[in-house]
């Protein structure tokens, strides 16, 4: 095991910079994913620990040793790549001990490290077959154990599950943890798939840009992101966003108003332009709002798409009112996603209303993007009374 730090890396490309000042601090032990879209930079960070690209400012330590220019091979990691990238030609048993033997270990320790690196992973009776005679995930786990044998301090991964269908996926996350509590290892661990990070990490490092937006357990990210892109990144489907605009009694939007004593909240003032942010989950028909402590005013609705994901449906909501058509709506995307319960009885093009649960209401700084607050319930009072819960009806 061993502790690895990013002070200032930035890597560039001409007039490219696909890895801006990171600073990242990985204890002993700990699972982080980098996530984040195509092209935000977590491939590149990932190749600088590794020691595939060299960083153009900054220093990368794994331990107590100074590896930024130091070659793959002195720096103690091991990596498994989405291109499994097997030797067809040789066994299961050979494909394994193959950096060891290039290493010329004897032969004795050979044994020993790849029987227990099929063994953590589930390969044993299998060392004799070849890749072809084997399935999709089956070659993954040799490619693992392949990384297993090496000892390394920290183990690097990108995008190991990718070429894997659904199925699969599910259950080699399930193995990557098992693997991870066994090895007790430092694995970084970089996908695209927030759902694989949400299960599986620590520690979730949201990138975009080149830029390191947030660093923090998975349900932090999820329930206090720290600016509009995490939340709209992390969270499928993603968050509701709308924009509105800082009121002596609250909040005001183009469809609709929140009650909130924006002085309870350091850095929101009357006049500033804020997006407002929802999930799908703290949207409710009104006839659940008695259920909530702190439910917003209705919200006037029509049903437009219904997604039925058997424990869930997504319901997508048009909002306004009067003569503008729902093709129209649904153009400016001025809509909100609502997720229910599968016996809801509901249709598509139906007039209802909605309620927000207040507490679970994010703002955002319009310009910056950056979050003001997560919840616009009044912090409790001197007496322990929670502030009260807008009305229900005018």
């Amino acid at each position: 095991m061993a502790r690895l730090k990013l002070e200032h890396v930035t890597k560039r490309y001409e007039d490219v910079t696909a890895v801006d000042d990171m600073n990242l601090d990985i204890d002993d032990g700990e699972f982080v994913c980098l996530v984040g879209p195509s092209g935000c930079g977590k491939s590149t960070t990932m190749e600088m620990v590794a020691g595939l690209t060299t960083p153009s400012g900054g220093t990368v330590t794994i331990g107590d040793r100074d590896v930024t220019n130091l070659p793959p091979k002195d720096r103690g990691v091991a990596m498994v790549f989405q291109n499994i990238a097997l030797f067809p030609h040789m066994d299961v048993y050979d494909n394994i001990s193959f950096g060891l033997r290039l290493r010329d270990y004897p032969r004795e320790e050979i044994d020993r490290r790849v029987e227990h690196a099929a063994d953590i992973v589930q390969l044993e009776g299998m060392l004799d077959r070849m890749p072809d005679e084997m399935s999709g995930g089956q070659r993954q786990r040799v490619a693992i154990a392949r990384a297993i044998v090496r000892e390394p301090d920290v183990f690097l991964m990108d995008e190991p599950l990718a070429n894997l269908d659904a199925k699969l996926r599910v259950h080699m996350r399930t193995e990557l943890q098992r693997l991870h509590k066994e090895l007790d290892t430092t694995i970084i661990y970089v996908t695209h798939d927030q759902a694989e990070a949400m299960t599986m990490a620590d520690r979730i490092a949201v990138l975009d840009a080149g830029k390191l937006q947030q660093i923090d357990p998975p349900l932090v990210c999820y329930n206090e992101p720290a600016n509009l892109f995490v939340a709209g990144f992390i969270g499928s489907p993603s968050m509701n966003f709308v924009d509105g605009t800082v009121t002596e009694s609250g909040l005001e939007s183009e469809y609709f108003d929140l009650e909130f004593d924006h002085a309870a909240f350091q850095g929101v003032g009357v006049g500033d332009a804020v997006t407002i942010g929802v999930r799908p989950e703290d949207v409710y028909p009104a006839s659940e709002a008695a259920s909530l402590a702190s439910g917003s005013r209705p919200i006037e609705v029509i049903t437009d798409v219904l997604e039925p994901m058997g424990d869930e449906i997504f319901t997508y909501l048009l909002m306004g009112e009067g003569e503008t058509s729902m093709a129209q709506e649904a153009a400016t995307n001025d809509q909100l996603l609502m997720s229910i319960d599968p016996n809801t009885d509901i249709t598509e093009d139906q007039e209802m209303d909605v309620v927000l649960d207040r507490r679970n209401v994010h703002l955002f700084d319009a310009a910056s993007g950056q979050a003001l607050t997560h919840g616009i319930v009044s912090p409790p009072d001197a007496d322990g009374a929670a502030g009260s819960p807008a009305e229900t009806d005018d």
